[in-house]
């Protein structure tokens, strides 16, 4: 819980241009741990899963800038 609520205080003082760099940067990075994993299983194929939430935890975020909130 501690890990998720410091990576949400460390995406408070960025910009959306930022951040939306971050989320790209993130998803090709997703991408290529796919298909490593797809040619020879990972050690940890969990951190797929972590990957994937903390891109989902930082396209919130760029919502929230671009509304407003």
């Amino acid at each position: 819980m501690s890990k998720r609520i410091n990576f949400l205080t460390s995406l408070k003082g960025i910009s959306a241009e930022d951040l939306s760099a971050k989320i790209q940067e993130d998803e090709l990075r997703l991408k290529k741990l796919r298909f490593a994993h797809a040619v020879t299983p990972l050690e940890n194929p969990q951190s797929i899963k972590f990957l994937r939430r903390d891109i989902a935890r930082m396209k919130t975020a760029l919502k929230k800038i671009q509304i407003g909130a």
